[in-house]
Order: C-alpha cells, then structure tokens, then sequence
C-alpha cells in the first residue's frame, strides 16, 4: 500500500511531504502565488509515472536479459481547454532491435500508475 501526509503551513504554497521514509516537497510557481521552490503537483503526478515507466521497463528488460542500458521516460501533463491528457516519449538505449524496442512500449501501456491513470479511480475524502 502506498502512502503519503502533504502538510502545508502559512508560506504560500510551500508544501512537506512524507511519503513512507521520504521527504519530499511540493510549491507553485510564481504566476500562481508560490515561490517555485519546489515540483508543483502535476510536475509530481508525471514524475510518478515516469519513475514507475522506467523502474518497470528496467525489470523487464533485466528479466529478459536484454542488454538495455538506460531508460529514459519524457513526461508532460498537457491540458487543452477542458481536456487534458499526458504525453509520454520513451527513449531505450542499448543493443536491442526494433522488435525489442515496440515490445517494451507495449509493456510501458499496462505499468501500474499507467493502468491506474488510464482508468481513474475513486478518491474517498474524510474529515479527520
């Protein structure tokens, strides 16, 4: 299960973040009141599943004993009008061929965060 506490104090729009060990922060930029000091939030929805493209490229590739030597996942949150999508550009380097290379962008479509994004889910909010 993962999870994380967003904590945000008087500083616009400063926010910390825990998730499990790790402190990670959250800002806006300046068009927006904040003071960019750190990744805004759809800044850390791509960088999310850019990380879980990668790490799952990278197992599968390991697992296949491909000789992949890097994978590289180039995220953007786009929003056109009220639609919005994310566009994702995969760059694999290494001695594998073609064939290789297309399956690996099929196993990038059904990563988890990719299954999760494409399929929504619902979000269930308490007051505590």
């Amino acid at each position: 299960m993962a999870h994380a506490k967003a904590s945000i104090g008087q500083v616009n729009y400063a926010t910390s973040i825990v998730a499990g060990r790790h402190k990670l922060a959250a800002d806006e930029g300046a068009e927006l009141g904040g003071k960019d000091t750190a990744a805004n939030p759809y800044d850390l929805l791509c960088s999310s599943l850019g990380a879980c493209t990668v790490i799952t490229l990278r197992m599968y590739a390991e697992r296949k004993n491909w000789p992949v030597t890097s994978v590289h996942a180039d995220v953007t949150f786009r929003r056109d009008g009220d639609k919005q999508h994310i566009d994702r550009v995969l760059t694999i380097e290494g001695a594998i061929d073609d064939e290789q290379r297309k399956r690996m962008a099929d196993i990038a479509e059904r990563t988890p965060v990719t299954l999760t994004l494409k399929g929504g889910l619902e979000i269930r909010t308490t007051l505590g």
